[in-house]
């Protein structure tokens, strides 16, 4: 055999004795490869509807929501106009404080079907037993809830005008349980129904963020530092007026009674303090902080105070209805304002400086504050 005829060339499948080359069997007919674009779209397709499910699901309930909330406040402007049947007011209180309980126990992960189904029970049985204990108990009730509800409906906020929409909307809350209240018709002594709803919220409120805020070893040095301001600040406010009737001058005294009628002859109302300096300024800072740091639950605690003060602001039977709204409206404008230092004062703490690297290093900062939190519409826990 020659050299040439002897060599194989390379790829060549090896020859038999006989001269026959072999060949590799064809994959049968029957077996046929899909490709793989049809599988991807239906993927993509499944994906898309899953989606638009899940969101529709979420949607309902919160439209539902809505939609009984919008009920009742129309039901309870009517009966304030007046316009309609005389059982409008209670209804809508019914309907108010119903829907109420079930955002709160669903935003703080609770069972919002029993709750719902209580505060319906309650209410029906105050307005049908029509006893003044039983309707006092449903206003005070639906007060509580309503300034609960009020601050947890707060999402973080990362500038200050996105924490004062939080608070704009946290008063918008409270207002419509403030309605809600006076729909029960209670029989009240001013000071004991405003005293009971503030504390009842103030407790509630920071039972939730006991949880929210991981408990007592979560507050970390900065946390309780704002604890105790904070309480200072409630104190000094609750008992202002005892401490200038106590160690007052008579001309310090004079001069503030002087700014209040001053007040409400030439703006309409005079703004309340408890809105005004802890209320606002803390839920404010609270939802800003919130942003960066567990901590920011601790202060947003304090904005019960606030929110209770707007939703017992009708309470008082001897303040008009226009000079409630305005001194819930004044309370929240300079309570925000009072917000916006604090929040200054804070970056200045932290490091902030003045001029374009000022303004650089906070966009940065604002652009790092990320901490993540459920959407508004989700459960805390």
């Amino acid at each position: 055999m020659s050299r040439a005829t002897g060599r194989r060339r390379a790829g060549t499948p090896p020859t038999p004795a006989g001269g026959t080359v072999l060949t590799p069997p064809s994959p049968p007919d029957a077996v046929a490869v899909r490709p793989a674009e049809p599988v991807v779209a239906s993927r993509e397709r499944r994906s898309w509807a899953d989606r638009a499910a899940a969101l529709a699901a979420t949607r309902a309930p919160v439209g539902a929501w809505c939609v009984v909330v919008a009920a009742g406040l129309a039901a309870l402007v009517c009966a304030m106009v007046p316009v309609g049947p005389g059982w409008l007011g209670g209804a809508g209180s019914v309907a108010v404080a119903a829907a109420y309980s079930w955002g709160l126990a669903a935003r703080t992960g609770g069972r919002p079907v029993v709750f719902g189904l209580l505060a319906v029970v309650v209410g029906v049985a105050a307005l049908v037993l029509d006893q003044d204990a039983l309707r006092t108990g449903a206003a005070v009730m639906t007060a509580v809830v309503a300034a609960v509800l009020g601050v947890m409906a707060t999402v973080p906020a990362v500038t200050y005008l996105r924490a004062a929409r939080e608070c704009v909307i946290a008063v918008l809350i409270a207002a419509v349980g403030a309605l809600a209240t006076l729909g029960f018709e209670p029989t009240v002594t001013v000071t004991r129904f405003e005293y009971a709803t503030f504390g009842l919220a103030l407790a509630g409120a920071f039972a939730v963020v006991y949880r929210l805020g991981a408990g007592l070893h979560g507050l970390g040095r900065r946390g309780v530092v704002i604890v105790v301001v904070g309480g200072v600040v409630l104190t000094a406010t609750l008992l202002y007026a005892e401490l200038l009737r106590r160690y007052g001058t008579p001309e310090l005294v004079s001069s503030l009674l002087a700014a209040v009628g001053w007040s409400r002859d030439h703006l309409g109302a005079f703004p309340r303090p408890i809105e005004t300096v802890l209320g606002i300024p803390a839920l404010a800072y609270g939802c800003h902080m919130r942003a960066r740091r567990r901590q920011g639950w601790w202060v947003c605690a304090f904005g019960a105070a606030g929110t209770s003060a707007v939703a017992n602001a009708l309470a008082n039977p001897a303040i008009t209805r226009t000079e409630s709204v305005l001194s819930v409206l004044y309370g929240l404008v300079v309570g925000l304002a009072i917000g916006f230092v604090v929040i200054r004062l804070d970056f200045l703490l932290t490091g902030q400086t003045r001029g374009t690297r000022g303004r650089r290093s906070r966009a940065d900062e604002q652009a790092a504050a990320l901490r993540p939190e459920p959407p508004r519409t989700k459960a805390l826990l």
